[in-house]
């Protein structure tokens, strides 16, 4: 399956890759919305007694940050809410599912915050779509320490929603950031697992080889300032038709079709490989004491990442594996009746715990 080996390429593809993906987004269209949003009812506007988007800009360790932060229906400045904030999935921006899931959260009575990774959608950084899981990391922690500063929020009721690496980086935050006082996860991605072992283990001899390709695209950089990128840059129909894992197909089509944005990309440099082969979410899963809500679809592909996590919190004071009948990874990211049963789980879970 060669779409889920990584591919070298060079910077000036990222334009390629962004036009074609603004081209076939067939179902919803990022243009229509003054917010950029990409998932269905999004927020077009602010209206008296809805809920409200506020997007939001602040600096973390130099690089300016992109968010959207969601206050509830009769949002008042002067009362206190509890709030959430909302890591995306790998390669995935806050104006897909998890602003879908912000917002939907905002209309169950929290403040919600959703921020671009640093170096990826709308936030700043260079390299461009730089993936290390320490950064990620310290994105979960700027967006803590910006939404407990932010009017109206309990700064004592503050949780985590990871979602697909989203989740496993937030999985990483909470063992150490405990202003989390509730940690969720839905359909949880280890992107350090899978990028040295491949999807399912399926390149496990090609470890040495990958970390040999990643240090030598960092003395690329180096040398001459050359950045070589990883991943999918463009996939046809019929590529994407002849995946054959459930995550991949799917995730094409998310990404590339129905819910295509400018912002959102496959693609990562090389050199990031270095830091992901090394990094596991689940290391020091025992540090995890908090709450921990892990949710994932019956028939994700992906299940096994929660699986071996959820085994690993073996402090957690008050942990719940939830699994969705029938749903796949990508399914839950935008399927009406999986998203509405989901938002009502975590609704109740950061209800009691927060």
């Amino acid at each position: 399956m060669k779409k889920l080996t990584p591919i070298l390429a060079i910077a000036s593809i990222l334009s390629c890759s962004n036009t074609m993906k603004a081209q076939h987004s067939q179902q919803i269209s990022q243009q229509n919305n003054p917010y950029t949003l990409v998932y269905k009812g999004a927020i077009t506007k602010n209206e008296k007694g809805k809920v409200h988007i506020h997007p939001v800009t602040y600096k973390l360790n130099g690089i300016e940050i992109a968010a959207n932060v969601y206050t509830p229906a009769n949002y008042d400045s002067s009362k206190i809410y509890p709030a959430l904030i909302i890591a995306h999935p790998n390669g995935g921006v806050k104006e897909q599912t998890a602003g879908l899931y912000a917002q939907q959260l905002a209309e169950k009575g929290y403040i919600t915050i959703v921020a671009d990774a640093a170096y990826q959608g709308a936030s700043g950084g260079e390299p461009r779509h730089t993936d290390k899981p320490a950064y990620r990391v310290e994105d979960i922690y700027g967006m803590a320490d910006y939404i407990s500063r932010f009017a109206g929020v309990d700064a004592k009721r503050i949780g985590a929603l990871g979602i697909c690496g989203g989740g496993g980086y937030t999985l990483k935050a909470a063992q150490s950031d405990k202003r989390l006082k509730a940690i969720a996860t839905l359909s949880m991605f280890n992107s350090g697992k899978v990028r040295r072992n491949g999807f399912q283990n399926s390149q496990l001899n090609t470890i040495q080889e990958r970390l040999k390709q990643a240090s030598d695209a960092r003395q690329q950089e180096v040398i001459n300032g050359k950045i070589i990128y990883s991943g999918v840059a463009n996939i046809t129909d019929e590529e994407i038709n002849k995946t054959e894992t459930d995550l991949y197909r799917e995730g094409y089509l998310y990404y590339y079709r129905t819910h295509a944005h400018p912002n959102s990309t496959f693609l990562y440099t090389t050199s990031s490989l270095m830091d992901l082969i090394t990094w596991d979410a689940t290391d020091q899963m025992e540090l995890i004491n908090q709450p921990l809500l892990m949710i994932a679809g019956s028939k994700a592909d992906t299940k096994y990442m929660t699986d071996e996590a959820y085994t690993k919190a073996t402090e957690s004071v008050n942990k719940e594996l939830y699994v969705i009948d029938g749903a796949t990874h990508i399914q839950t990211y935008w399927k009406p009746e999986y998203v509405s049963q989901i938002v009502s789980k975590l609704s109740y879970f950061f209800s009691t715990n927060l």
